[in-house]
């Protein structure tokens, strides 16, 4: 597995952020609206979240935006959501592009709908030479199926047991080119990876907030970046650094 690289840490703007965007459905219940209102919501959180990511210098935002569980959802929910995806992708890959921002995707992304899929390859070639920031959207995404599908890629290619180590099994995650994130923030106070980036948060640093996702304001993405500036980010320590521990 690729470490996150130390010039990253320490004061630095964490080049990687995922982000697990939890809370659309209680911000609604609290305003006795249906939940399609929070994930609508919620883009507006997305919005401001991209920008102020560019903004910081952020080169990777992962955004956990469809879990495979999420397939279990009551159907209109499952639909309302796709719908957002589709419009959410149409209306922001113009404004996207011109702030430099490529879309991609992660994910089964074959058990998204057509309609999805076109809005998002169409997306990814609008973007496609966008450099400032790379948006990563999670969709129908299992951290545990990502490890499984490598697995099977690896096995399909007959690679040889005792020649696999860290590097050569990335080769076969959905994006091995990214680097690992360097922060890992959960909105909505969950305690909880919930399958997500199972093989690359090894290293990162966790924020919570009990921020619910569609209130995950530019000031909210700041805090967390100030509270990442002034951690001391620990890879392992090797044998002379634990003879100078206290």
């Amino acid at each position: 597995m690729t470490q996150p690289d130390p010039a990253a840490a320490g004061g630095a703007t964490p080049r990687h952020v995922a982000v697990i965007m939890d809370g659309n459905g209680r911000w609604a219940r609290l305003r006795h609206w249906n939940r399609v209102r929070g994930h609508r919501e919620g883009i507006e959180s997305v919005r401001a979240v991209v920008r102020a990511a560019r903004r910081a210098g952020v080169q990777v935002l992962t955004l956990y935006a469809f879990s495979s569980e999420n397939w279990g959802r009551p159907t209109y929910e499952v639909r309302a959501l796709m719908g957002l995806l589709r419009r959410f992708l149409r209306t922001e890959a113009p404004s996207l592009k011109e702030q430099g921002v490529r879309v991609r995707a992660i994910g089964a992304l074959e058990q998204l709908p057509a309609e999805a899929r076109a809005a998002l390859a169409w997306a990814e070639s609008e973007t496609r030479e966008c450099r400032d920031l790379q948006l990563v959207l999670a969709l129908s995404y299992g951290g545990r199926e990502e490890i499984l599908s490598a697995l099977r890629g690896l096995l399909r290619d007959g690679t040889d047991p005792g020649r696999l180590d860290e590097e050569t099994f990335r080769r076969y995650l959905y994006a091995p080119d990214l680097p690992d994130p360097d922060l890992l923030i959960r909105t909505s106070g969950e305690m909880r990876v919930s399958n997500f980036l199972l093989w690359q948060i090894a290293y990162a640093e966790i924020y919570v907030t009990d921020v619910l996702w569609p209130d995950f304001r530019e000031a909210e993405f700041e805090r967390a970046l100030e509270s990442y500036a002034r951690r001391e980010r620990r890879f392992g320590l090797t044998t002379e650094q634990l003879k100078e521990e206290p």
